[in-house]
């Protein structure tokens, strides 16, 4: 009998053989492509998420006739802005644009473009990567990526002064927008691009209602220079220089999720397995980011035959977007544990059934398990799916002789001499290629089927839950987003203390001190709350007026005597020699 070793396999057994710059065979960002591909991988974790109420929900959507109008479009194209400054070396700013824009729409509800995947669209049209569109071409690359808007500008630079000026262009009707315009001190780049970003979104959606300092305060404490060796690593020409470059903005901004991302995928790219899986590793899980870098650390764990890492990583986002090719991969990293995992594929194969490497998998298992009769049907639709499938003949000849599996060395031990006859030996497949745009569309779409299921309940348990969202974003320290759930609260209910006080907070971290200090008395005057009182607490204690401070913690406390954070400004305001007024416990 013959013991099977993944560890020299693990580079040659795989779905593609680039596992970032591969990208999707077909559209992903328009509405009615739902009903392809991404409807497939989208369908598994809907239904997951959000129960059978959800999944008749995506069948309203994904099942509709292709005659059917789509919903209203909120899907943004941001274009590198055009350099009129005159100095090449301000160049990297034109591709920055793209990338702050995204990420201020992307936390107001919009479905952006990548940077990858318009750099493919415009590949796919034979245009170079630096090509500056008329307004024709423009429109074509919208309509290949199924755009609803796009963003255009240009930037100019004098006296180390930025001015910027940017339009929308409506694909739907070709209306163009009026300028858009800002300027503030180069230095202030940040400034400067998150109000463009505001403006943007209350000229597609007038009735958003997110406060521009929201927005301003949205970059955090990401250094400038960081910032542009980030964009600058990004475009580089060659590996060494984008290593180089990202790795200068991790040290000069340590926790920049999005350098790190980026810094990850390099040395994965380098098949430097053991660095890329540290850097992933730095990426919160709380932060947007970890889904993807985790999807990575598990492929890079993996490849250095740390399998049960990487099956915990695969967990991980499975856990949170459970699309086929993550379940397959967690599948197979528990698999190469020696442990049965015919579950795990056959869920990713029924997510996805048109998919033959799944039924391959599934085919795989079922052998290594002795259910040669089910294995054999798999088989049989693998070849069915791909008649040129390179593995699955020998696994069909394998069956038919009714071989015996050969049981599965755990990570690290070596292979015995070989006892079968049979040269093959079927491993499962893992999927190495991360589609971000079908992650993000699912997480997207997942979150209107979740505002539609929340118009169906009770203004009260819709402000419960928008007040929930709210918060667990605010934990996340992602404030656009949490405002918009408190904003949606109070459209539910115009009287919810809660609301208001999570907009205090959200005021509060966008350092609007007056403004949070109006809407935490407004929450407390419409019902007194730990949490608006603790929004007064910190502003007084920042405003150095201790004994109001302390006032306000023993308010908080008597309402809600085990409130951990109100504890700890006790503690605090202890140490500075105040104790809480007597009155109150």
């Amino acid at each position: 009998m013959k013991v099977i070793s993944h560890q020299n396999h693990e580079h040659h057994r795989q779905f593609n053989t680039d596992p970032i710059k591969e990208k999707p065979y077909q559209t992903l960002y328009t509405q009615p492509v739902l009903r392809s591909t991404s409807s497939r991988l989208l369908s598994c974790a809907t239904s997951i998420l959000f129960g059978l109420f959800l999944v008749s929900c995506s069948s309203f959507l994904f099942g509709q006739s292709p005659d059917a109008p789509a919903p209203p479009g909120r899907v943004v194209l941001v274009l590198p802005f055009e350099n009129h400054s005159g100095q090449p070396d301000l160049g990297w700013i034109s591709d920055s644009f793209p990338d702050t824009l995204n990420e201020r729409l992307s936390s107001s509800g919009f479905l952006t473009i990548s940077r990858d995947d318009r750099q493919y669209a415009l590949d796919h049209l034979g245009f170079p990567a630096d090509f500056h569109p008329t307004r024709a071409t423009t429109i074509r690359i919208a309509q290949t990526l199924d755009a609803n808007y796009v963003v255009i500008g240009s930037y100019t630079v004098a006296n180390r002064r930025i001015s910027v000026q940017a339009q929308v262009l409506a694909i739907n009707d070709l209306k163009m927008s009026p300028p858009i315009e800002d300027s503030n001190d180069l230095q202030r780049l940040f400034d400067v691009q998150n109000t463009i970003a505001w403006k943007i979104a209350r000229s597609i959606d007038p009735h958003f209602n997110v406060a521009q300092q929201t927005f301003l305060a949205a970059s955090g404490q990401i250094k400038l220079s960081a910032f542009e060796n980030y964009i600058r690593g990004i475009g580089a020409a060659t590996p060494p220089e984008r290593i180089k470059r990202l790795q200068l903005a991790t040290q000069q901004s340590p926790g920049y999720a999005a350098a790190l991302l980026a810094l990850g995928k390099a040395q994965y790219l380098e098949r430097d397995y053991d660095r890329a899986a540290a850097t992933f590793s730095q990426i919160p899980p709380t932060d947007r980011r970890a889904l993807e870098a985790n999807f990575y650390l598990g492929l890079a764990r993996f490849n250095s035959a740390h399998y049960a890492e990487a099956e915990k990583a695969f967990s991980f986002v499975a856990g949170r977007l459970p699309l086929p090719e993550v379940i397959n991969n967690q599948a197979v990293a528990l698999s190469r544990q020696g442990h049965n995992a015919t579950a795990l594929f056959q869920r990713a194969s029924s997510a996805d059934p048109k998919d033959a490497d799944y039924h391959y998998n599934v085919a795989v298992s079922l052998y290594r398990a002795g259910d040669m009769a089910d294995a054999q049907s798999e088989i049989d639709t693998t070849l069915k799916l791909r008649p040129g499938d390179p593995e699955a003949p020998s696994l069909k000849k394998l069956l038919a002789r009714g071989s015996a599996p050969p049981p599965i060395a755990p990570p690290g031990t070596s292979t015995p001499a070989p006892t079968s006859s049979s040269p093959f030996e079927p491993l499962e497949r893992i999927r190495r290629t991360y589609s971000e745009a079908s992650f993000r569309q699912a997480a997207f779409q997942i979150d209107q089927l979740r505002a539609m299921r929340m118009a169906t309940l009770p203004p009260a348990e819709q402000t419960t839950q928008y007040v929930q969202l709210g918060r667990d974003y605010l934990a996340q320290g992602l404030i656009p987003e949490a405002e918009n759930e408190f904003q949606s609260a109070l459209t539910a209910s115009p009287t919810s203390a809660q609301a208001r006080a999570g907009l205090a907070e959200v005021r509060e971290k966008s350092g609007d001190a007056a403004a949070a200090r109006e809407e935490a008395q407004a929450s407390i005057k419409l019902s007194p709350n730990a949490s608006a009182y603790l929004v007064l607490a910190r502003l007084e204690l920042n405003g150095n007026q201790i004994a109001a401070s302390a006032a306000d913690v023993a308010k908080a406390l008597k309402i809600e005597p085990n409130n951990t954070a109100a504890l700890g400004m006790k503690q605090a305001l202890a140490s500075r020699g105040q104790n809480l007024p007597q009155s109150f416990p």
